[in-house]
């Protein structure tokens, strides 16, 4: 069985694998990219987004970095332990942002309203991880679709039909000319199939027991 877990790569990325660094920026990438954009969408930091998301990383890699110092039981886990380090970069981007422009008072970076938005761009890095977390368990559903068979890809193209296209199970039944019964069974059984597919992601991004697994789901599955 594969054991590896989101601090197994941790790990081998702050030892300097360059492999290892290529994963965990393309595994979280998105998910800083979209907090700052967040953060920033009414500043001209905006533009600043992509450099401010390899600084994070950067700030990860480097000698006596943010990952050497990670620690497996902080409470919130890896989620937090990220979350904390855009924090801290985008605070550094602001701060200096902020004085090269305060002798000529036309700064559009407004520290005292960023701080006080806070909880909601703290909603909003959270939203970005899970919507991660879903597209990393829809490709592992997949996955796992195309070894097993057509019945199984039919399951997972009806999970597309019914939430990406907002179909309704009787429409896709006459759509697909099957029996409407039969089709709410194979609906049922496609929707456990993700959810073993989404556990499994979440155990690799947050060790922990079947029931701390089970509820970081349910908060993932919530948020939208």
């Amino acid at each position: 069985m594969n054991h590896s877990t989101c601090w197994t790569l941790i790990e081998a990325a702050a030892a300097g694998f360059r492999e290892d660094r290529d994963r965990f920026g393309e595994r979280y990438g998105s998910v800083v990219r979209a907090y700052l954009a967040a953060r920033w969408r009414s500043s001209r930091l905006l533009q600043e987004v992509e450099d401010a998301s390899q600084d994070v990383f950067l700030e990860c890699f480097k000698r006596g970095g943010l990952l050497e110092k990670a620690e497996r039981g902080r409470p919130g886990g890896f989620r937090a332990f990220l979350y904390g380090a855009a924090r801290h970069v985008a605070l550094r981007f602001e701060e200096r942002r902020a004085a090269d422009h305060a002798r000529r008072a036309e700064s559009d970076v407004k520290l005292e309203e960023i701080a006080g938005a806070e909880p909601d761009l703290a909603l909003e890095f959270d939203r970005a991880w899970a919507r991660a977390i879903l597209k990393e368990a829809k490709a592992k559903q997949a996955e796992r679709a195309a070894a097993a068979g057509a019945g199984a890809l039919e399951r997972v193209d009806l999970l597309r039909l019914r939430f990406q296209e907002g179909l309704p199970i009787r429409e896709i039944a006459r759509l697909r000319q099957a029996n409407p019964d039969r089709l709410h069974e194979e609906y049922a059984r496609a929707r456990e199939e993700f959810h073993a597919a989404l556990r499994e992601v979440v155990a690799f991004h947050l060790p922990g027991t079947p029931g701390e697994v089970e509820r970081e789901c349910e908060e993932l599955l919530s948020l939208f």
